[in-house]
C-alpha cells in the first residue's frame, strides 16, 4: 500500500507542477455549442428520435461487441500511444492514434446528418520531450437551451510501459485504456442518431499516465469558457475480466479469477456527495431500464472511495473543478502498475495486448479484453448518459417534521412535476429503498426506527428521474437519551458489512457542542487498537474514511471519544 501511495503522490506532484497553457478548441463551432451559444434548429435531425424508451432500447440493441473489437484492433496498430510519443508518423504513436479517432468521429457524423461536431482540444505543457498535446472530442448539440449544462463521457487514449517516457517499447495498452477509448467511440457512433435535450460530449484525452493532464486541461478549459457540466462519466480499464497477481485495492480475489458480470463505480465523498448521487442514479437507471431486458445482467458495485487506493483517473480533475464526476472500472484488473521486482502482470507493460495466438496461425484467438463484457459496460454508460440528457432538473427539499415512525418531507421544485422518487439510505452506499410519490410536494413516509440519509428525484412525464437532490439526515426514534442530550449520534458505518477497500464512519451532531478533542478508535474483538484518528464535530454530518484495504475480515468495534470520555460504540463487519 505504501508503494501505491507514493505513486499517487508522485502523480499529483507532477500534475500540480505541469500547468496546461494555451488551451484551444480547433473547432470554434463545437466550442460555441458547448457554451450554449447556438440555434438548436441548425442541428435538428430529419427524423427526431427522442423518446427515452426508444433510446434506451436502441442503445441495448445496437452496442456491438464486433465494433468494439474492430476499434481495438486498429488502436493496437499504433504500437505506442505514450503522451510524448511520435506525433508525425501516420502509422505509429499518439499523433496517428488521435488522428484516427478524430476521423472515426467524423465518419460517425457523416452517417448521422453531420450532427456530430469534431474538434481537438489543444494545450501546451512539457511531458518528456513533447510540449503540445491534443485531446479529441465530438459534440452532439442538445435540442433544449433552457439548461445549457452538458454531459461528458471520457476515456484516456494514451498508453505506457513501466518507463514514464518510454516511447520505444510496445505499449498497445488494450485494457489500459484501449478498452475505455473503444467504449467512448462506440457510444458516439450509436448516440449521434438520437436527439437529447442536453448537449453530449464524447472525448478521449491524453496525458493521463503523466498526471491526468488531459482531464485537467478539459476542466480548466470548461472553467475558462464558462461551460456548465452536469455530469462526467470516466471509463478507465473497463474491458478485462481476468485478475492478475496484483491489483490496486480494492483488489480482485486472486490470480486468474474471472468476473465478467460486475463493474465497479468509483466516486468521491460519502454523505451529501453529488458524485455518489450520480453513481446511484446510474445504477438505478440500469436496474429499471436495461436489466429487465439484458441477456446477461450486470452487477453494479458502488465503491466507497474515489478510486483504487493510491491510484487516480481523469474524473478527479473534474470533481476538483466542482463538477459531478465518477469512474467505471472492471471488477478485475491485471496488475497494480507497480512494475517492481517480480511484477508479472500486464498493466503498464508491453504485455497489455489484445490477446495471444494459441494455435500458431498468426491470428489472435485468446483475448485479454472481453468484447461482450465491454459491450455490457458500454450499454450501462450509454443508458445513464441518455437519461441524464433527457431527464428533468433536480429538486430540493426540507424535512419539516419527524415522528416516532414517520418522515415528513416538503419538496421544493421549480417545475411542478408532482411526481417524485425518494431515496433512503442507512448502512450502504446505495439506497435501501426508493419510494415513489405523486400528487403535490408534501409527503409523509412511514419508516422503521433509525437514522436515514434522504434525497429526492423529480420524475418527468416520460417517467425519467432527475439527478438526486442534496442529502439530508433524519432520525425517527431509537436514539439513546445519553447521546441525545449530548447532541451527538455515532452512526453505523457505510457500507456494513464492508466489502471493498474502505468504509465511512459518521457522527451526526444535532446541536453545536463545546469540546477540546474528539476521536474515533477502532479495535478488533481482542481489544487491540488498529486505528485512532481525530474527527471534527461540527453541526451536521461528520465523516471519517477508514481505508482498511482489501481482504480484511471479522468483527471490529469503533468508538467515539470526546475529551477522553467514551460516548458510543458500534460493531462493523468485514467480509
Amino acid at each position: 500500500m505504501k508503494k501505491a501511495i507514493v505513486i499517487l503522490a508522485a502523480l499529483l506532484s507532477v500534475s500540480q507542477a505541469k500547468a496546461q497553457y494555451n488551451l484551444l478548441s480547433t473547432n470554434t463551432t463545437a466550442e460555441q455549442v458547448m457554451m450554449g451559444n447556438y440555434n438548436p434548429a441548425s442541428y435538428a435531425a430529419s427524423v427526431v428520435l427522442n423518446d427515452p424508451g426508444i433510446i434506451s432500447a436502441g442503445i441495448l440493441a445496437n452496442v456491438s461487441a464486433d465494433s468494439l473489437r474492430s476499434y481495438l484492433l486498429e488502436l493496437r496498430k499504433f504500437q505506442n500511444r505514450n503522451t510524448s510519443s511520435d506525433t508525425i508518423s501516420s502509422t505509429k504513436g499518439i499523433g496517428a492514434a488521435r488522428r484516427w479517432i478524430y476521423s472515426k468521429f467524423e465518419q460517425f457524423s457523416t452517417q448521422n446528418e453531420n450532427r456530430l461536431l469534431t474538434s481537438y482540444l489543444q494545450f501546451d505543457t512539457l511531458v518528456c520531450t513533447q510540449t503540445r498535446h491534443r485531446n479529441v472530442f465530438a459534440v452532439l448539440p442538445g435540442a433544449d437551451l433552457s439548461d445549457k449544462s452538458i454531459i461528458i463521457i471520457e476515456a484516456h487514449m494514451d498508453s505506457r510501459c513501466a518507463g514514464n517516457c518510454d516511447t520505444a517499447c510496445l505499449a498497445e495498452g488494450m485494457e489500459d485504456n484501449g478498452s475505455g477509448t473503444a467504449l467512448v467511440m462506440e457510444l458516439a457512433r450509436i448516440m449521434s442518431k438520437y436527439t437529447f435535450k442536453h448537449t453530449l460530449v464524447f472525448t478521449t484525452v491524453t496525458g493521463e499516465e503523466q498526471g491526468l493532464l488531459g482531464g485537467r486541461a478539459f476542466t480548466k478549459y470548461a472553467q475558462q469558457k464558462g461551460i456548465k457540466i452536469k455530469a462526467v462519466l470516466n471509463n478507465d480499464v473497463v474491458g478485462g475480466i481476468i485478475c492478475g497477481q496484483t491489483s490496486s485495492p480494492p483488489s480482485c480475489p486472486g490470480l486468474n479469477n474471472i468476473d465478467s458480470t460486475q463493474v465497479r463505480l468509483f466516486s468521491f465523498g460519502g454523505f451529501n456527495s453529488p458524485h455518489k448521487g450520480l453513481v446511484r442514479f446510474i445504477k438505478l437507471e440500469y436496474k429499471e431500464m436495461i436489466r429487465p431486458f439484458a441477456t446477461v445482467p450486470m452487477a453494479i458495485t458502488i465503491m466507497s472511495d474515489e478510486d483504487r487506493i493510491g491510484r487516480g483517473g481523469d474524473h478527479i480533475p473534474f470533481r476538483q473543478g466542482g463538477f459531478a464526476a465518477m469512474r467505471f472500472t472492471s471488477a478485475n484488473e491485471h496488475g497494480d502498475a507497480s512494475n517492481g521486482p517480480g511484477y508479472a502482470d500486464r498493466q503498464h507493460t508491453s504485455s497489455d495486448i489484445l490477446g495471444v495466438d494459441t494455435d500458431g496461425d498468426t491470428i489472435i484467438d485468446s483475448f485479454f479484453v472481453d468484447f461482450n463484457y465491454l459491450a455490457r459496460n458500454a450499454v450501462i454508460n450509454g443508458n445513464a448518459m441518455a437519461m441524464l440528457a433527457v431527464g428533468p432538473k433536480s429538486p430540493d427539499f426540507t424535512i419539516t417534521s419527524t415522528g416516532a415512525n414517520d418522515l415528513a418531507l416538503n419538496i421544493i421544485d421549480p417545475v411542478p412535476y408532482n411526481h417524485y422518487r425518494i431515496g433512503l439510505r442507512t448502512a450502504t452506499n446505495d439506497w435501501d429503498s426508493v419510494y415513489t410519490v405523486t400528487g403535490g410536494t408534501t409527503h409523509t413516509l412511514a419508516v422503521s426506527p433509525g437514522t436515514y440519509s434522504i434525497s429526492v428525484m423529480s420524475v418527468d412525464a416520460n417517467g425519467i428521474e432527475s439527478l438526486p437532490s442534496r442529502e439530508l439526515t433524519a432520525s425517527t426514534t431509537g436514539i439513546n437519551d445519553r447521546y441525545t442530550k449530548q447532541g451527538i449520534e455515532l452512526l453505523q458505518n457505510v457500507p456494513n458489512p464492508a466489502g471493498d477497500e474502505a468504509t465511512r464512519i459518521s457522527v451526526l451532531v444535532h446541536q453545536p457542542i463545546s469540546y477540546q478533542e474528539a476521536l474515533i478508535s477502532i479495535t478488533d474483538i481482542t481489544g487491540r487498537e488498529v486505528l485512532r484518528k481525530n474527527i471534527e464535530l461540527k453541526p451536521g454530518m461528520n465523516e471519517l474514511l477508514y481505508q482498511h484495504g482489501y481482504g480484511m475480515s471479522g468483527i471490529y468495534i469503533y468508538s467515539l471519544f470526546v475529551d477522553g470520555k467514551l460516548m458510543q460504540s458500534k460493531k462493523m463487519v468485514f467480509k
